[in-house]
C-alpha cells in the first residue's frame, strides 16, 4: 500500500468534509459484522467517515489502526470520534468503452425561439 501524497490527503480532507458517518461502532466494539460494513462502504464510495461512540482515546485509536490495517485503507483524517477513511477501488478507475465510437463532431444545437418575458406586474 503506497502512503498518500500530502496533495492527495488535502484533496480528500475537502471532499469528506460535506459527507456523513456511514458506519457507527457501538458497544461492542470493533466486531467482524462492523470491518464487513465498513468494507462494503468502502466498496461502493471509496471516501468515508466512521464514529466511534465510546469515550476511550486509546481504544478508539486502536480501532482506527486495526481498521486501517485489516482493510488496507488509508487515514486520512481523525478528529475527535470520527475517523475519515480511503481506500481506491480499481473498478471505479477502468475506461467503460461502448460498443460504438463517439463522434468527435459536436451534434449542431437546436435553434430556439426568443425568449419571452413576462409581463410586468403592477403593484
Amino acid at each position: 500500500m503506497t502512503p498518500l501524497s500530502p496533495k492527495r490527503r488535502s484533496e480528500l480532507r475537502s471532499e469528506a468534509h460535506k459527507l456523513h458517518p456511514v458506519v457507527i461502532i457501538g458497544d461492542k466494539g470493533l466486531t467482524e459484522l462492523v470491518i464487513a460494513e465498513i468494507d462494503r462502504s468502502l466498496k461502493a464510495h471509496e471516501l468515508i467517515k466512521v464514529r466511534a461512540m465510546t469515550d476511550d482515546r486509546a481504544g478508539r485509536r486502536g480501532w482506527f489502526a486495526q481498521i486501517c490495517e485489516r482493510l488496507e485503507a488509508h487515514e486520512v483524517q481523525q478528529i475527535g470520534k470520527v475517523l475519515v477513511v480511503y481506500r481506491e477501488n480499481p473498478k471505479e478507475k477502468e475506461v467503460k468503452r461502448t460498443s460504438r465510437p463517439q463522434s468527435r463532431t459536436p451534434s449542431p444545437r437546436p435553434e430556439s425561439a426568443p425568449r419571452r418575458r413576462r409581463p410586468p406586474t403592477s403593484r
